[in-house]
């Protein structure tokens, strides 16, 4: 009888571990990292790739339809986006896989056999997205996407952060190359609460992981500057949980507006125009008109001084439907203002572009653009932020007048000295001065005096205008604009042999 019993036992254990193992694999989007198959190399070339799915049912005790309604809701939304992309790029048919909750294999055996189509897609190549994301990295060179192989090697792991949902990781490959690694966070708010409810770790985590999921597939069918650049993903045990998944992305720095504020103007217009040839981007996208539900500046990092999203999971391309008899239909609420758009065929024209861009209004344009900013530009700029803060512009007209802003910086002569200022300054060739730093601000050097100039011409008004400033040095870097750096001094006492810098010092200052 105890033998029996022992039997019994370990046949329920066995149906239970089977049928949650059933539950948990294949989570949408990826090739999974499983026992049974063989494992992907770090080279090897992969592509994102997702499948038709059959009805969603409550396959085990004690699942709450509720949660298995949201789960399905978000996988809908990323077959949406993987459609959409697939029509955009016209690959044809895409490979069909298991996506998730298995009941039985039967059921399974039998929906393959239903109308599959034949697919010529080669699997053993890279996505266009992902190959031009690949390739596009200087620093990273090889053809393929990086995979569990690379993560399994991975050194200097660093937390950089978490949201609600994700946890966020720096990490470097090969020693030298260094990647973001995003993962579900455990301990997080959406975790946390989700099984506080449903009482489902498995099920809690296949919510969450939706949200990496559907950020991979955006920012595989997004290509553009702007948005960060998805290296590769993996899927791996952890936490007792089968084949949680992890995206490779670029790494970027935080974006600190405190920080911005205290940047030269110069670089803050850099980040403003980025962020306006995104939104145009969005607005005109493969997947059609992209909003960023939550906008908000920690959804953004700067890599190498350019501003790129790093958050889409809350980004939609659903338009508010409505009705011409219901103008509250297409009311934008914002904490200073509100908007009510036109409705146009049963969709509220415009919502996502003009959210978007009154979003860059007041996180952005209002506190970057018009702090000291050239006298000549503020006009120009000042017309910039009114007309997006009242949304009298679209994306177009409004990256428009900011280009039109960078061509005059990128030309703009600056102030020309006249012959008898250039006279009182004496020219040295390859040399700098190394110490007699004073502060100003905006600088580009927080303990030195470091300014773009167009011309020596400039750089000598600069100095005429500051009273402690007696010589300055102009170097041989430049910034994004092309105007060159120049340091500017108390004196020239400390003066050093410097190839490629020129300096020049007032006459009657000291230069021993």
């Amino acid at each position: 009888m105890k033998r029996r019993k022992m039997v019994v036992a370990a046949g329920f254990c066995l149906s239970f571990f089977t049928g949650t193992l059933m539950n948990l694999l294949f989570i949408p989007g990826f090739e999974h990292h499983g026992e049974n198959q063989q494992q992907p190399d770090a080279d090897a070339p992969a592509g994102l790739r997702v499948d038709e799915l059959p009805p969603v049912e409550t396959a085990t005790v004690g699942r709450l339809p509720e949660l298995q309604r949201q789960i399905r809701e978000r996988l809908d939304e990323v077959l949406r986006y993987r459609q959409k992309r697939a029509h955009w790029v016209g690959t044809g048919p895409l490979e069909r896989r298991r996506l998730m909750d298995l009941e039985q294999r039967s059921e399974w055996e039998t929906y393959k056999g239903i109308g599959k189509p034949k697919n010529d897609y080669d699997q053993s190549q890279p996505t266009p997205a992902v190959s031009k994301a690949t390739k596009s990295h200087r620093e990273f060179t090889r053809e393929s996407v990086l995979g569990c192989g690379s993560i399994d090697n991975v050194t200097n792991v660093q937390y950089l952060g978490s949201g609600y949902t994700k946890a966020v990781y720096k990490a470097t490959v090969n020693s030298s190359f260094s990647v973001a690694l995003k993962s579900v966070d455990f301990g997080g708010h959406d975790m946390e609460n989700c099984v506080k409810k449903y009482g489902s770790s498995p099920d809690c985590y296949k919510l969450a992981s939706f949200k990496i999921v559907k950020e991979m597939t955006l920012m595989e069918s997004l290509q553009h500057p702007n948005i960060l650049k998805l290296y590769g993903y993996c899927y791996q045990d952890n936490n007792n949980i089968k084949d949680t998944v992890t995206a490779i992305t670029e790494l970027g720095s935080p974006l600190e507006m405190i920080q911005l504020l205290q940047t030269p103007w110069e670089e803050r217009f850099r980040i403003c125009l980025s962020l306006m040839r995104l939104l145009y981007y969005l607005a005109h996208s493969p997947l059609g008109s992209v909003t960023l539900l939550d906008f908000r500046p920690r959804q953004f990092v700067l890599v190498g001084g350019v501003l790129k999203v790093t958050d889409l999971d809350d980004a939609s391309v659903e338009e508010t439907p409505c009705s011409p008899s219901s103008p509250s239909d297409c009311l934008m609420e914002f904490p200073a203002r509100n908007f009510t758009l036109p409705c146009h065929k049963g969709r509220c024209e415009g919502v996502n572009e003009k959210r978007n861009l009154y979003n860059a209004y007041r996180f952005f344009f209002t506190y970057l653009l018009p702090h000291s900013a050239p006298s000549a530009l503020r006009p120009l700029l000042d017309k910039i932020v009114n007309s997006t803060g009242e949304l009298i512009w679209g994306t177009d007209e409004t990256l428009v007048h900011l280009e039109k802003v960078f061509i005059r910086i990128t030309s703009f002569p600056g102030s020309h000295s006249s012959f008898s200022l250039l006279t009182e300054y004496k020219h040295v060739s390859e040399a700098s001065i190394a110490a007699e730093n004073y502060r100003c601000w905006p600088s580009y050097q927080h303990d030195a005096c470091l300014l773009s100039v167009f011309s020596v011409d400039e750089a000598i008004d600069v100095c005429e205008s500051h009273a402690q400033c007696r010589a300055f040095v102009i170097t041989n870097q430049s910034t994004w604009t092309g105007h060159q750096l120049a340091l500017f001094k108390t004196g020239a006492a400390s003066m050093t042999t410097a190839p490629g810098k020129l300096s020049y010092i007032r006459l009657g200052a000291a230069e021993s």
